[in-house]
């Protein structure tokens, strides 16, 4: 077994690291404004870069269209080749983990999906999921392999788990909706596997997909809150997405704005998502209905008919994540949230109220923060665990170094 990737990438320098993030994530780009962007020299972009071409992972690519010559665009005699990044050089597996489902894709360096497949869990016992992950991955590495998919090596596998995820070690060390408590997934994967895994948490996944391919690219700071079977919230700040220094943040479905007798998946009372979950919509839309049978889509049903109690469960849950997330802006400030997650289908039952418990709580300026609406199908949460390999081998992390 090696623990290297099968290509690695010629990155000697952080200058490197610094420029192939910059075509990577706001490609394609010429050479003068890669050097504007990050302060370089032109000369220090210029070394950098020609590895990256030598080695297959970058390219030029012309600005002008196919019936107009570059010179023409700029007036100059001098052409401009904008860098981009050779999406097909490498290949990268993404899984996402939930208590009745694995969704496995397979992508290429730009996070781009090539291949989908879903499989069913009898159970989310540790045992049962990780002898389950074994399978898919080895039915996406063949994928990975064949000739006739074109595509680059495997460099690493991410799996992206809900709950309280040591990333540095790969461990899973509480995630209440799964039954786990301090599952060695990482070292399991890899030991069967034979490649570098890398484990981390969903929402933060999320956030590192939206950092360098999504909304994210180009904002100073941004939030994800992914609202679900949880609610979950990644950060990113200062230039980072927020770890945290014991491995937990941004969990704002666990504060405490809920009543108190609401008992949480976690054990504790009052979190957030005691209220705000589709779970626990589910459960006061039964309760208030007399309809123990119902399901969700029956709910959802029910409250856009405009049954009261229905229509309660939707607004009750809209109050408290607009309390929420009005105390995480008012915390950390970001220019951006994004509502994401399978529980925004049906956003515009609890959107008003939302948006009013937002406004009566943010602090000044803080209620000038954008709420945007950004719909994630489950492909997406397997998209965020494959980009963040694509970050930790851009970056030379473990377990990924080159």
């Amino acid at each position: 077994m090696s623990p290297r990737p099968h290509r690695p990438l010629p990155l000697a320098t952080p200058a490197g690291v610094e420029v192939l993030t910059k075509i990577l994530t706001q490609g394609p780009i010429p050479r003068v404004e890669i050097a504007r962007r990050t302060g370089l020299s032109q000369a220090a972009v210029t070394k950098a870069v020609a590895p990256l071409i030598e080695a297959g992972f970058v390219t030029d690519q012309p600005v002008a269209g196919p019936d107009e010559p570059v010179e023409s665009q700029l007036g100059i005699g001098r052409p401009v080749s904008p860098l981009t990044v050779v999406a097909d050089s490498v290949s990268v597996i993404g899984v996402k983990v939930t208590p009745t489902d694995l969704i496995g894709v397979t992508t290429d360096l730009t996070a781009g999906i090539r291949a989908v497949r879903h499989h069913e869990l009898p159970d989310p016992s540790a045992e049962t999921v990780t002898e389950r992950l074994v399978a898919l991955i080895r039915e996406l590495m063949e994928i990975v392999d064949d000739p006739a998919n074109l595509a680059g090596p495997l460099i690493g596998i991410g799996v992206a788990v809900s709950g309280d995820v040591d990333a540095a070690h790969g461990v899973v060390r509480d995630s209440p909706f799964m039954g786990w408590r301090d599952v060695p997934l990482a070292a399991t994967l890899t030991e069967q596997l034979e490649m570098p895994v890398v484990v981390t948490n969903d929402v933060r996944a999320l956030t590192v997909a939206e950092h360098w391919f999504g909304v994210g690219v180009n904002a100073d700071s941004f939030a994800v809150v992914t609202i679900g079977s949880g609610v979950g919230c990644g950060l990113y700040i200062n230039g980072e997405v927020v770890s945290g220094a014991h491995g937990v943040s941004g969990e704002l479905g666990h504060l405490p704005l809920a009543p108190g007798e609401l008992v949480c998946t976690c054990g504790r009372r009052g979190c957030v998502e005691t209220v705000a979950s589709s779970d626990a919509i589910l459960t006061w839309t039964r309760e208030t209905t007399g309809q123990p049978e119902l399901d969700l889509s029956g709910a959802i049903e029910l409250a856009h008919a405009g049954d009261e109690h229905a229509r309660e469960a939707f607004d009750r849950a809209g109050g408290v994540i607009g309390s929420a997330l009005a105390a995480m802006v008012n915390l950390v400030g970001p220019e951006l949230v994004v509502i994401a997650g399978e529980g925004v289908a049906d956003y515009d039952l609890y959107e008003q109220r939302m948006r009013e418990a937002f406004a009566a709580h943010a602090f000044g300026a803080a209620g000038d923060c954008q709420l945007m609406l950004r719909s994630h199908t489950f492909d997406d949460w397997a998209r965020g665990a494959a980009a963040t390999v694509i970050r930790s081998y851009v970056r030379g992390e473990p377990p990924l170094q080159r």
